[in-house]
């Protein structure tokens, strides 16, 4: 089976500095697969990487199949949806405009996340945390996406919500076919929906286990690896020179540009 998003020997970090070391990674249609490790270990600079926002250093990325070196806006418009940490909401502008501008139906917001439907009219820098991440997710899983780059999704909210998040990123991938690559913070219930798990230790993958592997380790994984900091990792290369924008509708990637065509 093809992959809808797959890395081979990927190495990647900052001006010239590799913080990520020959990552292989694949994710297939309708699978979710979790990416775990202690902060710094490598994952968001990961999910930059395969988003086409960050270029690989080595190694190569294939989308679809195909290998590809476009950036994050032409990767958006063949399906790819990046929903970074960053709540990625246009603070100014209501609930319902938020989806528009990125070519969302507020219906379908509303089906995907009921408790949007009274946040329409409400700016979206008034929203609660929750309300914010739930309208970002909505944004790119309502464009039916093949596949979903997720970088913790839950940071800062309640349990509640982070379980209605998981839990709109396990149906689009059985329901729609979405792959997902998420990363998140809560290993126990990040692997309850899991049907892979990579562990990335050092800016290098340390394990790669099905989700059931992983769901009968999970005491191993947290001691070995999601506890403190990694080493040298991305908290420790030089820091990033601020990204380029990108259409939120596509990646959600930013709040300032027009989405994607």
């Amino acid at each position: 089976m093809t992959a809808v998003l797959s890395a081979k020997g990927l190495s990647a970090g900052y001006a010239g500095q590799p913080v990520v070391h020959g990552v292989d990674i694949e994710v297939h249609a309708g699978e979710v697969v979790c990416l775990l490790g202690p902060n710094g270990a490598g994952k968001t600079t990961t999910l930059l990487t395969l988003s086409g926002e960050l270029p690989p250093i080595a190694g190569t990325v294939a989308l679809n199949g195909a290998t590809t070196t476009a950036p994050l806006h032409r990767r958006a418009r063949e399906g790819l949806a990046y929903v970074t940490e960053e709540r990625s909401v246009f603070r100014a502008l209501s609930a319902y405009d938020n989806l528009r501008c990125g070519g969302v139906s507020p219906k379908d917001a509303v089906a995907l996340f009921p408790e949007l439907e009274k946040c329409m009219r409400t700016r979206g820098g008034l929203l609660s945390g929750g309300e914010q991440q739930m309208l970002t997710l909505a944004r790119a899983l309502c464009r039916k996406p093949r596949v979903l780059l997720a970088d913790e999704l839950s940071l800062g909210l309640a349990p509640l919500v982070v379980d209605r998040l998981l839990r709109a990123v396990s149906a689009a991938a059985k329901e729609t076919g979405t792959g997902a690559l998420i990363v998140e913070q809560h290993a126990h219930k990040a692997l309850k929906m899991a049907d892979r798990v990579y562990v990335m230790n050092r800016g290098r993958l340390a394990m790669a286990l099905t989700g059931e592997e992983a769901r009968g380790r999970l005491d191993e994984i947290e001691t070995a690896y999601l506890t403190g900091v990694s080493g040298r990792g991305e908290d420790d290369a030089a820091p990033p020179p601020a990204p380029p924008e990108a259409p939120p509708a596509a990646s959600e990637h930013t709040n300032s540009r027009p989405p994607a065509a």
